[in-house]
Order: structure tokens, then sequence, then C-alpha cells
């Protein structure tokens, strides 16, 4: 057979071919029109406004220079005083746009508390234009989600679904208000799961990289179920806009915090009682840890459930209620959800044992609230870590917040291996290799002690908070 004849004979085949392969994967890419015509419906637009005073700032009006005996001084001097008067404050009328979804028949929205806050006026707008005007239930900065409510009934509705069995990977999409245009659709995928953010703890954030922008804040979530997963939250942006960093609020989080403001008008959470940090690389084999994995336990606030517990500072937190714990960020949003006054087992790492504690779990206090319970002739030492060290005034303890009768001062640091860890001049030691430091002489016999070249670990008291760090000690 010829060339030319075997190229020939191969065209159908190949024609074939491509004619299934095309619908093959044009099946492998999600259809999101029926997900939308479901969900629009419920989805609204909230516009708010809002009266703000402006103050204005070295504005004022003052008499000018008069005659003394002028009628007009004495006029001027009756109606405004003897040296004039402050101009008034400025009215300014603010107004913004967010979005929501309904999840009762009844009229109640889902929405973020940022949108909604210091509000005068909300007024919401319908997929089929209607519009109401909408009052505040109850809203949570800390968990950035409000409850409102329109007078309307029989309304479509959103069916929730769970962000728990959401997978990375995952097509979601989110309906909203970007910029003022109403019932815009953008898709992605589902990019990490548990993510705590600087602003909030208590929340396991969906991160996606579905496009967010102003005015999609409080949209839903929607998985390929057509069930809404998450309220459209935050983005983290350099120029204001979107960079495919998006963040959710699991609806597990935003259901459970609704129900709370609708039926006692507040949000009560779970509190443990402690700060805590990652565990690292170095300090997992300070600890006889195999592998970082944990909360290690920096401080235990005192009369906290954790305290009446006897948990201890150095305590590495393994497992809670069951739950293992990969890293510190795993902790709160698990505290955060317990039910209060109900008792839960913590797996701790206490001195290479592993230990099982039972903590009565209590309500969250304000944040104002949580605070520490907490003769100035130091005495000054240097010892093999190249620490100077002196004992602490009950001055510096009532200062510091220190705990009586623990801790020394770093008052210079000339070794390698303290700087390397990362202990400053103004540190205080607050313990070393699992044992309290009570003062300067046993500071420096615990240091004489340990091994040439093992990695112990280092709990420092700064003003930011304490901190653990990994010091390698140095060869004899």
């Amino acid at each position: 057979m010829s060339f030319m004849q075997r190229t020939v004979s191969t065209v159908p085949f190949l024609l074939l071919v491509l004619l299934f392969a095309a619908p093959l994967q044009a099946r492998s890419l999600p259809d999101f029109t029926e997900l939308v015509e479901q969900n629009a419906p419920a989805v609204v637009n909230i516009s708010t406004r809002q009266q703000q005073s402006i103050r204005r700032q070295m504005e004022r009006f003052n008499i000018p220079d008069i005659p003394e005996n002028s009628p007009f001084g004495e006029l001027l001097r009756r109606f405004f005083g003897e040296h004039g008067f402050d101009l008034p404050d400025q009215e300014r009328e603010q107004r913004s746009l967010g979005s929501g979804f309904i999840i009762s028949p009844d009229g109640f929205i889902l929405t973020n508390n940022h949108v909604v806050a210091g509000a005068d006026e909300i007024i919401v707008r319908m997929n089929d234009r209607r519009e109401f005007s909408a009052r505040v239930i109850g809203s949570d900065e800390r968990s950035d989600i409000a409850l409102i409510k329109i007078e309307a009934e029989d309304l479509p509705v959103v069916k929730t679904g769970s962000a728990e069995k959401l997978k990375v990977g995952e097509w979601v999409l989110a309906i909203g208000t970007p910029f003022g245009f109403d019932h815009s659709v953008t898709a992605g995928i589902v990019s990490a799961k548990g993510r705590n953010l600087p602003s909030e703890n208590y929340v396991p954030f969906i991160q996606t990289d579905v496009a967010i922008n102003p005015g999609n804040s409080g949209g839903p979530l929607i998985n390929l179920d057509g069930e809404v997963v998450g309220v459209n939250s935050q983005i983290y942006s350099r120029s204001g806009g979107f960079m495919g960093l998006s963040f959710a609020i699991p609806i597990e989080v935003a259901m459970n915090v609704a129900e709370q403001l609708k039926s006692k008008g507040r949000v009560s959470r779970g509190w443990l009682g402690v700060l805590i940090q990652d565990v690292t690389r170095d300090l997992a084999e300070s600890f006889g840890m195999q592998h970082p994995q944990g909360a290690l336990v920096a401080r235990v606030l005192p009369d906290s459930p954790a305290s009446k517990a006897g948990l201890q500072v150095g305590d590495v937190i393994l497992s809670y209620n069951g739950t293992k714990l990969k890293s510190s960020s795993d902790l709160p949003p698990l505290v955060g959800a317990s039910p209060i006054d109900r008792p839960v087992a913590v797996t701790v790492q206490r001195g290479g044992r592993t230990l099982e504690v039972m903590v009565q779990i209590g309500e969250l206090p304000p944040e104002d609230a949580i605070e520490l319970a907490e003769s100035h002739a130091p005495k000054v030492m240097s010892n093999r870590l190249g620490l100077m060290v002196s004992d602490l005034s009950r001055e510096q303890r009532s200062e510091l917040a220190v705990p009586p009768y623990q801790g020394v001062m770093v008052d210079s640091v000339t070794g390698e291996a303290p700087r390397i860890a990362g202990i400053q001049e103004g540190d205080v030691i607050l313990m070393i290799n699992e044992r309290k430091i009570e003062s300067v002489q046993q500071f420096n016999q615990l240091v004489a002690e340990l091994p040439a070249n093992k990695t112990v670990a280092v709990l420092v008291h700064r003003r930011s908070g304490p901190i653990f760090l990994a010091l390698r000690m140095p060869a004899e």
C-alpha cells in the first residue's frame, strides 16, 4: 500500500476520533445555566444609606477688627460670642452596595455585617426588580455575618449544602452585585479550606479563585448541586480588585450565627482560654516529636477553662474532641463551635507523654475582658549562652504583666546561639526545656546542665505576647 493510500484510509478514522472526543471534552466542563436559573431569584442586591457627620477641622469664623465703639461690633459679639465660633459639622450621605440571599420564605436574608453596619436605611432589590425596606435582626462583627428581614411572603429561597463536604478543586460559582452590576455570575474552583485570616481566627474560611469584587460581599457561593456552601466575604488584593484570592464563610458557620441572632440577638462561642502558636520543626525536635503538629500552648489565661482543667504552658494540643490538629490554626474554629458548659476531651503531649484532659468549655468573653490576671535590685549574671539576665523588679512584673515568681530579664545578647534563635534584649525568659524559670541563679544552673548540640524550647514574654523559640545549645 502506498503512502498516499495509507494517509487517505487514515483520515476517516481520525475524523471519527475527533467527533467522539469533542462531546467528551465538552461534557467535562460544567454547565452553570441551570444553577443560575435555580438560585438567582433568591439572591438580592442590598443598597444602604448612612448619614455621616464630618467635623470641620481648623475652620472658624473670627470677628474682624472693628472700632471699639462701633454698633456692629456689639451686634456681632452678641450673636457670635467674644471670639467668634466654630463652623458647624458637615453632613454627608454615604451609600454602599452589597449582596445577600434569602434563607426563608418570610423574608429572612443573610449578608455580611460590613455590608449593613451603621446603615440608616437598607433597601433590598429582588431579581424581579421588586424593592423592599429591610431591618437588621442582628449582626456579628467577629464572623462578619448579619441577619436582616424584609416584610414579604412566599419568597424564593436558596438550598443550603455543606462546606465540610467541599473538596479542593471542586467547581463553585458566585452570584452578586460587583461594582453595582446586578446579579453578575462568576465561577472558579475551591483553592483551599480552613483558612485562618488575621482578621478572624474563629472562621475557617473557604478560599476560591472565583472573581469577587466590591459589591459581591454577602452573596452566595454555590456548588454544582445548586447548594449554597458559603457566604462570599473578603478578597486579598493589593489593587482593591480581584487577584485570584477570594474567601467565603462556610455556610454551617453562617447559619449557626443566623440562628443565634434570630433566637437571642447575640452570638455565643466556646472558649478555652489559651494563647497558642505553631509547632515548628525545631520546636518539634525539642519536644521529642517526630514531626510538627498540633497547637503549642504559650500562655494559659487565669480563671479560664484551660486553667481550671490543668492545661499548662508548654503543652502541645494534639487533638480536640477527637479531631486531630495539623496546625495551631485548626484549634480556634473547633473551640468556637463547641457547646458552652460541656466537657470536651483534649489530648496533649507533656514532657514526652501523651495525656487526655477533660475541659469544661466556657463562653468567649468580650475582647476587652480577655486580660491576664497576673525589690528593684536585680542580680545580673552571664552564662554559657552569652546571655546577661537579671531578676525582675515588682514594677517590671506589673508593667509587663509577667506572672509572679517567674522569669528573668534579658539585658544583653552576646552569644551566637540565642541570637540565631531570636532571643532579644528586653525579652523575659519564662521557661526553658519545659522547666519554669524562677530566678537568675536557677536559670544559669539549668543552662549549665543542658547537653551540647541539643535543641530546647525557650518560652519568652514580649510586649506583643508570649512566644516559644527553638534554641540549639552550643558545643562545650
